[in-house]
């Protein structure tokens, strides 16, 4: 580069001060550590070392940038040292220069165009850094030109690859949709494909075919009550109906009136039981069914209930047994804790063979009312325990109809222990009897839950 290098003038040598006195060699004696001084020819080599540095920096900044980077120092006098070869014969002048900070601003520069300037000084030299104000301008309007056409391109790639992505992600849910649009009480057997990824899709999949699953077996619970109901209610009407007919074929005597029609007061009441069950379950469905909850005594009501027990086991000379009868305080509806107790009794005195057994006790264990009917009757097959608290379910038909049943007692029971708050389980073994357990929450001296 054309650059004029300046080596720095040498420094003036000083007179030696005059010879000391011996007062002042004593007084320099008592010092701990004379100060040592560098000679003038040190300092001289330290400030060549310095002023090669820069130069160094100078010219391999000015190699890497030799157009357009304008770069000019000044000694303090503002004699020129250096400046760049993109300066020509122009130099830089800038009045305001600060003092070891660096001021940036627009001004006229060579050939009268707009510079960008950095100027400082130091104890030394004046250092002014340029750079053309049309050439920022040309590199802004190059990168504007370039986002005016990258951006309208980036827009479309984003806007095609989030309709690609979309589309890709939401196709499942689509799939889910058609599919639980198609779905009818009809078929209510297809199911939504599932997905093997654990993510919210396939969670969604599985959870509309449980949903789907329990839906089905509402329905089909709701099918056989519907066919259950009416053969329950079809049977005491074609009796009926048969027995009128055959009396008002012929001429019959009062005698055989009464018969015919002790047989049909028979039916209706077999129909006015199923109709006065079916309406309490369609209540308690519904939650309109009222109960009264009271403080009650359940030692006085079991003992009740044992006594009609002995009146009902008579016929079929059953021999029942009254266990243990502690005293326990419930807070329950008096009329369904009864008809709770009659069920549980009728069913076991019902399907236990002349001259068994059937054992009521009440127990107090663990803040409850334990209740257990144990009969020693036909019991009940596994397969058939988990059903038997459906409604119209029997496990032997022809042997439930010979005997009045309907399918609905144990059905009732469940709901009434369910709105005391307990449980109702069965243990059974076929052709030795079943054991029914029920359990209230059973409440304390001070007449709180126990």
């Amino acid at each position: 580069p054309r650059a004029k290098k300046i080596r720095p003038k040498p420094r003036r040598r000083t007179p030696p001060p005059p010879a000391p006195t011996k007062q002042e060699l004593a007084s320099r004696n008592k010092k701990k550590a004379p100060i040592e001084r560098k000679s003038i020819d040190e300092w001289s080599k330290e400030d060549s070392i310095a002023a090669d540095q820069i130069w160094n920096q100078i010219y391999q900044h000015t190699f890497q940038n030799p157009k357009k980077v304008l770069i000019q120092i000044n000694d303090r006098n503002n004699d020129l040292l250096y400046k760049s070869a993109s300066l020509g014969d122009d130099s830089l002048a800038y009045d305001d220069v600060p003092y070891n900070r660096i001021n940036l601003a627009t001004v006229a520069g060579p050939k009268d165009q707009q510079i960008r300037l950095a100027a400082t000084e130091n104890e030394f030299v004046k250092i002014y850094v340029a750079y053309p104000v049309a050439e920022l301008t040309e590199a802004l309007q190059s990168l504007f030109s370039i986002f005016l056409f990258l951006v309208p391109i980036a827009v479309v790639v984003s806007i095609a690859g989030g309709w690609f992505l979309a589309k890709k992600s939401l196709q499942p849910v689509d799939e889910i949709t058609r599919t639980a649009r198609d779905i009818t009480a009809q078929n209510l057997d297809r199911e939504i494909p599932e997905r093997d990824v654990n993510d919210e899709i396939g969670r969604l999949a599985s959870t509309f075919n449980e949903m789907i699953r329990r839906l089905k077996q509402s329905f089909d619970q709701v099918k056989q009550f519907t066919v259950d109901a009416s053969h329950e209610l079809r049977t005491p009407l074609t009796i009926m109906r048969g027995e009128v007919e055959l009396a008002m074929r012929s001429k019959k005597s009062s005698d055989e009136y009464r018969r015919i029609l002790a047989s049909n007061l028979d039916e209706i009441l077999q129909l006015q039981s199923i109709i006065d069950n079916l309406l309490i379950l369609s209540k308690s469905d519904l939650g309109q069914a009222s109960l009264a909850f009271e403080r009650l005594d359940l030692e006085g009501i079991f003992r009740e209930l044992y006594e009609d027990a002995e009146l009902l086991a008579l016929p079929k000379r059953i021999n029942v047994r009254l266990g243990r009868n502690d005293h326990v305080m419930v807070r329950g509806d008096k009329l369904r804790l009864r008809q709770l107790l009659l069920n549980l009794i009728d069913n076991a005195l019902k399907y236990t063979p002349e001259s068994g057994t059937v054992t009521l006790a009440l127990e107090a264990v663990d803040g409850s009312a334990r209740i257990s009917v144990m009969d020693t009757g036909i019991g009940i097959p596994k397969e058939d325990r988990e059903k038997i608290f459906d409604r119209f379910y029997r496990v032997d038909k022809a042997r439930s109809r010979e005997l009045g049943g309907s399918g609905l007692g144990l059905a009732i029971s469940k709901w009434i222990v369910d709105s005391h708050g307990g449980t109702i389980t069965v243990e059974s073994i076929v052709n030795s009897g079943s054991t029914f357990t029920v359990t209230i929450p059973s409440l304390n001296d001070e007449g709180t839950p126990s």
